[in-house]
């Protein structure tokens, strides 16, 4: 019975994610309102459903792990302590809220926008019961739990796009879209269910279990999908459009995905095999899915690795994108600068570094190290980043509309840039205040010490340092398309007012005497560095001294640009100077040299009179 409810609800999470990603970017859109407004109902119908099957989902799992009834599980008592005192209930419960807003919001979007928005809202109540999955307990967290989340989000996108084309009025025009996104989708398919097959059987005695009998059949079914997907590819694409065999292959892929899926849900109610050793109590690693790591030193710093499958599995998907839209854009003709691609290599790399590398893996275990990956993250990798250039790389690789009334993907994306919502978030000040101010609302609070307890929080706390340090830079010193145009010296004000701020918080963590983490590294034992209040203010000491580097560089970097500004500035003029005299036309030179003159001349002329009288 659980096995079927979660089936049931996995099921409808995966439609309700097909219909609105096919809503928002695989049908027709006229003004940014899209056409398929009877494919949302539906999404909506389904998400209600969902919202059922995972309530009932919530309490068969209660009743397993009690030991009774469906009918004694319902008690409110036992139920309400499931869903407000353990991990699982909390994320199931979200779940099923996020699942009835769904329903209750695709009653009333009609934008592009909105639809999005309820599709990311729909990917995140399907994800989030995730964290909580049997892998989350098994060796490699977090390669584990990254590889579980983006095999079933590929896989949400890809079955859920197919069973969407069946409602499409323009099927024709939508398959091509969606065929790109299928084989992306299959991609990491594969290579995300990979990561996670090792993770459960990365040992010899492993693969004599019944776990891996299932892997191996869900193999067999994923290389089928891959199988219909490129027969998907070669004929509707090609000639079969609005056939019956179009009709037929879709059936076919919907059959073989869905024994997919619920090979699948069974294998996430099936427990993996176990490795036979002797249990060891390790506190850090059941606070945070790592075990607990020797004494740092320079080699270990540098070779130690612990891959966080969340982060990593983004960086990896970011860095396809990016070297497939170089290669196009090298078939076109068009050179993309070298200089940028290391620069966004090497952004990269630092966020590899630390997130899922050595600085990672420590940050995990003193603040101070924490502090070094937070500078890392927030200062020096977003530099690389915002000087690769990624929105003009994109802004010019995504497709324009179909037709001349839909924006298409890039319309859609410079509709964003130049949004009320962007020029907020890009006005100085308020990059300022949520580069700096956030540092303040994390470390000053009880914050800090909530979210370094959890592996989402970890994560959380990662891709906000990166976005934050992204968007302030991309303000400073960005070279893609901002809708804002800050004067350089109203940069010049803005890194100087960052580095006072940056500092003031460093000194204010060196003063303190109390510890920020609530309890968190005392809670690890871990064996070196007892003295965590001095970790502490080491902490605050590196954040001072690696906070002022980067936005040194910013400035002079910014002076570079200003000083270049100028140079085009003037050389612009002499251009226009050089045009109008060979037009026999004035310049704007001559003609300020003129208006001088003619002052000169009015103010003699004045005296004159004046002598007269």
């Amino acid at each position: 019975m659980l096995t079927f409810s979660a089936f049931i609800s996995i099921a409808c999470g995966i439609i309700v994610v097909g219909f609105l990603s096919a809503s928002a970017f695989y049908a027709r859109e006229v003004d940014g309102i899209s056409t398929t407004r009877n494919l949302i109902k539906r999404a909506g119908l389904i998400a209600a459903i969902w919202a059922i099957a995972e309530a009932f989902t919530i309490v068969s799992n209660l009743a397993a792990i009690i030991d009774s009834s469906i009918f004694d599980a319902l008690d409110s008592t036992s139920l309400r302590s499931y869903i407000t005192q353990t991990s699982l209930g909390k994320v199931q419960f979200y779940s099923v809220i996020g699942a009835l807003l769904v329903s209750s919001f695709s009653q009333l979007v009609r934008k592009t926008g909105g639809i999005v928005a309820l599709l990311m809202l729909a990917l995140a109540s399907l994800l989030l019961p995730l964290f909580q999955s049997h892998g989350s307990q098994s060796g490699l967290h977090g390669l584990a739990i990254g590889a579980i989340v983006f095999h079933v989000a590929a896989l949400a996108l890809w079955i859920g796009g197919v069973v969407a084309l069946f409602f499409l009025p323009n099927r024709e025009e939508a398959i091509p879209r969606f065929s790109v996104v299928a084989l992306w989708c299959a991609v990491i398919v594969g290579a995300s269910g990979v990561a996670s097959a090792y993770t459960r059987l990365n040992f010899l005695a492993a693969w004599s279990s019944s776990y891996s009998l299932l892997v191996a059949l869900k193999t067999a079914l994923f290389v089928t999908l891959v199988f219909f997907g490129a027969r998907h590819r070669q004929f509707i694409v090609r000639s079969l459009h609005g056939t019956r065999a179009v009709v037929q292959l879709l059936i076919g892929e919907i059959f073989v995905m869905t024994g997919a899926t619920f090979v699948g849900v069974w294998l996430s109610q099936t427990q993996p095999p176990e490795l036979d050793k002797p249990f060891v109590s390790d506190p850090a690693l059941a606070l945070t899915g790592v075990p607990m790591a020797s004494t740092p030193t320079f080699s270990k710093i540098l070779l130690a690795y612990e891959a966080d499958g969340l982060i990593l599995g983004g960086l990896i998907l970011v860095t396809a994108l990016y070297i497939r839209g170089v290669v196009i854009l090298s078939r076109r003709g068009v050179k993309w600068p070298m200089g940028r691609t290391i620069s966004f290599a090497l952004g990269i790399s630092a966020i590899d570094f630390a997130t899922s590398g050595g600085l990672g893996v420590y940050s995990h275990f003193a603040f101070s190290w924490h502090m070094v990956a937070h500078m890392v993250l927030g200062m020096i990798a977003p530099i690389g980043i915002i000087l690769g250039a990624p929105l003009t790389l994109l802004l010019r690789n995504l497709p324009a509309g179909r037709t001349s009334d839909e924006r298409g993907l890039r319309g859609y994306v410079v509709s964003i840039l130049h949004s009320r919502y962007f020029m907020t978030i890009t006005h100085p000040i308020v990059a300022l205040a949520i580069f700096d101010g956030s540092l303040f609302a994390l470390y000053l609070t009880p914050l800090f010490g909530n979210l370094m307890t959890g592996h989402m929080g970890h994560v959380l706390m990662d891709i906000h340092f990166i976005l934050a340090g992204a968007l302030f830079f991309h303000v400073i010193v960005g070279i893609d398309p901002n809708p804002r145009k800050v004067p350089h010296l109203i940069r010049v004000i803005i890194l100087f007012a960052a580095m006072s701020i940056h500092a003031f918080f460093s000194l204010a963590l060196i003063s303190m005497n109390t510890l920020l983490d609530n309890g968190y590294f005392k809670a690890l034992q871990r064996p070196w560095w007892s003295d965590l209040l001095a970790d502490q203010k080491l902490g605050g000491s590196i954040g001072w001294a690696m906070g002022e580097i980067p936005i040194l560089i910013a400035l002079i970097a910014t002076f570079i640009q200003w000083v270049r500004a100028d140079s085009r500035e003037a050389e612009r003029i002499e251009r226009k100077s050089q045009r109008d005299h060979e037009a026999g036309r004035d310049d704007e030179l001559d003609a300020y040299n003129r208006y001088l003159e003619g002052l000169a001349f009015q103010d003699i002329v004045e005296e004159d009179r004046k002598k007269r009288e």
